[in-house]
């Protein structure tokens, strides 16, 4: 997914610069952000990257609130952040991914590290995507679907149904209403053998008698 943006997001232009030139390095895409409110409008936009590596410590938003104003948006596609800091003690670790950030990495990054990083949070990217899609279409499909539920009255005689405006009416009308269902006509075994076949030699015999009285 080297063709995927990337938000890079750190008021620290050295900082910034060498992060960005790592990414590019290895053939992704960067968009860059000075301050935390350029990464939230950043972030905000239609088009906006999937993957953000940003920086604790920024003026305006730091990079922990711009978490929890992401995680406070409901998507199928949540942005995945990578927060840079140079706070490495377990407590501040912690808070940072309580706040919604999905990894962090230490200040300054090594490169194969933030590689590696970035790898990941892309493949978790697709995976999210895929997902999306895959409940896209089947949101779609159910809602093509129309279900047949409840208690469907039938007479017991001509076995007609009893629709919801008390009209009778025939099974496969009925369904065929209220389904994607279509009919097509048939014999099964039984009612061949009872109904059909002995009208099939009820229509033989004249003509058989026919054919005897000609041949005579």
């Amino acid at each position: 997914m080297s063709d995927v943006p990337i938000l890079v997001a750190d008021d620290d232009p050295v900082s910034r610069t060498i992060v960005a030139a790592m990414l590019r390095k290895a053939g992704y895409q960067v968009q860059l952000a000075s301050d935390g409110h350029q990464a939230w409008t950043a972030l905000q936009q239609s088009t906006a990257p999937h993957l953000a590596v940003m920086d604790w410590m920024m003026p305006g938003l730091d990079g922990p609130e711009i978490c929890r104003r992401l995680r406070a948006i409901a998507t199928s596609t949540p942005t995945y952040v990578i927060l840079l800091t140079s706070r490495d003690a377990p407590a501040d670790v912690v808070a940072g991914l309580r706040a919604g950030a999905d990894d962090y990495l230490t200040k300054p990054p090594h490169e194969e590290e933030l590689l590696a990083r970035v790898s990941v949070g892309l493949r978790v990217v697709s995976l999210q995507h895929t997902l999306a899609d895959r409940v896209r279409r089947l949101e779609e499909a159910l809602s093509s679907v129309k279900q047949l539920q409840g208690l469907l009255p039938m007479c017991s005689y001509c076995k007609r149904v009893r629709d919801d405006q008390n009209y009778w009416q025939q099974v496969e009308s009925y369904i065929g209403r209220h389904s994607a269902l279509q009919f097509s006509h048939g014999y099964c075994p039984e009612c061949y053998e009872r109904h059909v076949k002995p009208q099939i030699e009820a229509l033989d015999r004249p003509m058989k008698g026919q054919d005897e009285r000609s041949g005579s």
